[in-house]
């Protein structure tokens, strides 16, 4: 079957979406295009907002949703805290998370940047509508941007709070909120920056995050493959583009597409669809809904910009299964199942043997060998434990500590240290193995090898 090699065109010819031929910065004010897509992506999009501005007054089991509290290096997810020397559980959590990411990319290839991306959904959703709302940009007083900038101020700053309390929790922020700056200066001193850091962004910066600073459309080349699902645009059938259906002298009949430009018009980064792939567009499908009701108003079927596959667009068939949409998701179900057994089987408390500081060992004036040792003991209940420790050895071994339990408070981490004293002559080739049992009276319990170090003596020998 051939396949039509007629190339799209660009609308305009431009170096950068955001910059006019001169250099100068291109503002971007997109025409809002009604349609199917855009009532999908507000609904879903508010419901996020919605979800982010409640989540730090949820609770589940007694602890916030989610408190990522930094001067304590505690970090509660959905009722689960972790603590900063929790690396292998960040560590599969973030493994997980970049596979789901790269499986979630082939398929549907940048569905994140267009519906879910907090970078669009509050500049799409809150901060142009505010812009449109007030008729900004329109001639009629000095007013408007004024305005303009008095309402991103205020939602910049509902937005640093926010985002403050999953860091420091409501009741504290509360708390800030009706105090002097001066009796929290570091917290209002973030929340200052992190108000400036929006308002810079949503303000001014805007699309040019999505263009300039985020690395994730440049990783496209390597995400994306023929049968990803992309917005593209059918050249076999719109092409050659043109008002009426016929060229001068009644030749060659035109394609569906009109060249009215509402494609461009539409879109949130400038670009121009017709120009194929493109690094620039974020999938928020604006130019999909604004090209249906144009064909719709010139009585030809809708689909002419739509989501599909660079080989459907090639008239190939579109492939689902490929090694890339087999192997990322295998990579992201292996670690979020490693990382969901490690939390079930976790206790509540997490103790750790540690070699002492200094000598491995000493012999003291009546001859006995000394092992310094140390217990890094987690208690990750939600009530203070006392942690006794014990050694039970064939040989005979003396566990002197200087405090024994060892109290530990909730969430905390205590780091106990304890001396194994044992006779010389109990030791075979310079070890001896023992064990040291861990127990906090309260249904923990924990049995810890433990190799002593002393004297090398050969078997047999006096």
């Amino acid at each position: 079957m051939a396949t039509s090699t007629v190339k799209p065109r660009r609308l305009e010819t431009r170096v950068f979406p955001t910059l006019n031929a001169d250099g100068t910065r291109r503002w971007l004010r997109p025409r809002v295009s009604p349609g199917r897509f855009l009532r999908g992506r507000v609904c879903f999009g508010w419901f996020l907002i919605a979800l982010f501005a409640l989540l730090p007054y949820i609770e589940i089991g007694g602890r916030p949703a989610i408190l990522l509290d930094i001067p304590r290096r505690e970090f509660t997810l959905f009722g689960t805290t972790f603590l900063a020397t929790d690396t292998l559980y960040l560590m599969l959590f973030l493994v997980g998370a970049i596979a789901a990411v790269f499986a979630v990319t082939a398929l549907f290839g940048r569905i994140w940047c267009g519906w879910a991306c907090p970078q669009t959904v509050y500049l799409e959703l809150l901060y142009r509508p505010l812009e449109r709302w007030i008729g900004r940009g329109r001639a009629g007083g000095a007013w408007r941007p004024a305005a303009g900038y008095l309402l991103y101020l205020l939602a910049s700053m509902f937005l640093a709070h926010t985002f403050l309390a999953y860091f420091v929790g409501i009741d504290k922020l509360a708390a800030w909120v009706q105090s002097s700056p001066f009796e929290h200066p570091i917290a209002f001193l973030v929340m200052a920056a992190t108000t400036g850091l929006m308002y810079f962004d949503f303000a001014w910066f805007r699309e040019q995050t999505c263009l300039v600073a985020c690395p994730y459309g440049r990783l496209q080349s390597a995400l994306l493959d023929r049968h990803s699902l992309v917005i593209g645009y059918d050249a076999r059938r719109g092409e050659p583009r043109g008002k009426g259906r016929a060229r001068e002298g009644g030749a060659a009949p035109r394609g569906d597409c009109v060249d009215c430009g509402l494609c461009v018009r539409t879109c949130p980064t400038g670009i121009d669809i017709r120009g194929g792939l493109q690094m620039e567009c974020i999938g928020c499908a604006q130019c999909i809904d604004a090209c249906d009701a144009v064909m719709a108003k010139v009585g030809r079927p809708r689909g002419l910009i739509r989501y599909c596959s660079q080989a459907e667009l090639a008239g190939e068939k579109r492939r689902l299964l490929r090694p890339r949409v087999i192997l990322y998701p295998m990579l992201a179900l292996a670690a979020f199942g490693a990382l969901g057994v490690l939390l079930l089987t976790r206790g509540d408390a997490e103790v750790t043997l540690l070699r002492g500081i200094g000598n491995p060992f000493s012999v003291l004036a009546d001859g006995l060998v000394s092992n310094p040792i140390r217990l890094k003991i987690v208690n990750r209940g939600d009530a203070a434990r006392d942690y006794r420790v014990a050694v039970a050895c064939a040989e005979e071994v003396e566990l002197v500590a200087a405090q024994n339990p060892v109290p530990v408070s909730a969430g905390e981490t205590v780091t106990a240290s304890f001396f194994l004293v044992g006779a010389p002559e109990r030791f075979r080739r310079g070890n001896l193995e023992c064990t040291l049992s861990v127990d906090d009276g309260a249904g923990y319990a924990e049995e810890i090898p433990c190799r002593l170090l002393g004297p090398y003596r050969k078997e047999g020998s006096p």
